[in-house]
């Protein structure tokens, strides 16, 4: 409750010392994920929904599913081969330091966002897809279609606004799973994260680190689960008053 995590058996350092620094990379990786994939999975959500059945649909699901069904970390490393060993776009491995701009430390986590993108892409983008088109059963989005609203006035204006709870709720937990879920991602890219740090500690056996680990993980997943109840009943007035 103090934020006090006590020290490591295996080098008698503060864990709180120790752990901040991991914690702040693993949030800059993560929130660089969830700036390109939060909006690219509502665009292709709503995409998808505009082309119902059609070629577009077809085409998204079918990418997004082969996505998901993969491992990340299988992901991780045919990336890592085509992208950094034979085209040279990008460095194998994510280490980022204090003393690198922006430029270089977004350039050194490139490879990691794309995974983590790819994999949290395709949960969002169905949800999405699925909250809109049960929403599009309405007699109000018929009302709308009735009085010629194009395709995407009937979906942006009508049918979005009114299935954003479900969409912000599978947002989130995707959010979380960005923070807790990057374990196998920093392995792979030796990235100088959380998931690194806890794996290194895993194997050595040192207990008070992985509660402390563990502990924060969890905060964040609660804490995001939270927010996104709390962003659900703000956004429809039928739980704001049950009445």
């Amino acid at each position: 409750m103090t934020g006090d995590l006590g020290t490591a058996l295996t080098s008698g350092a503060y864990i709180t010392a120790s752990i901040t620094k991991r914690l702040s990379n693993t949030l800059f990786l993560a929130v660089w994920a969830a700036i390109i994939a939060v909006p690219l999975a509502i665009f292709l959500g709503l995409l998808a929904v505009r082309f119902k059945d059609r070629w577009p649909d077809k085409l998204i699901s079918a990418v997004t599913l082969a996505s998901i069904s993969i491992p990340e970390f299988l992901i991780g490393y045919v990336l890592m081969y085509l992208i950094a060993v034979k085209l040279r776009w990008f460095p194998s491995v994510a280490m980022i330091n204090d003393g690198m701009s922006l430029g270089e430390k977004l350039s050194a986590i490139a490879l990691p966002v794309t995974v983590l993108t790819l994999v949290v892409l395709a949960h969002m983008m169905r949800m999405t897809r699925a909250a809109i088109l049960n929403v599009m059963q309405s007699a109000y989005i018929e009302t709308a279609e009735l009085k010629g609203l194009n395709g995407f006035q009937v979906i942006f204006r009508h049918a979005f606004p009114n299935a954003i709870a479900p969409i912000v709720n599978v947002v989130m937990l995707n959010l979380a799973y960005l923070v807790v879920g990057v374990v196998v991602i920093e392995v792979v890219f030796v990235y100088p994260g959380m998931g690194q740090y806890l794996v290194d500690h895993v194997s050595k056996r040192d207990v008070p680190v992985v509660q402390a680990c563990g502990l924060i993980f969890a905060a964040v997943y609660i804490g995001l689960n939270m927010i996104a109840d709390i962003v659900a009943i703000l956004s429809n007035p039928r739980l704001r008053h049950p009445k």
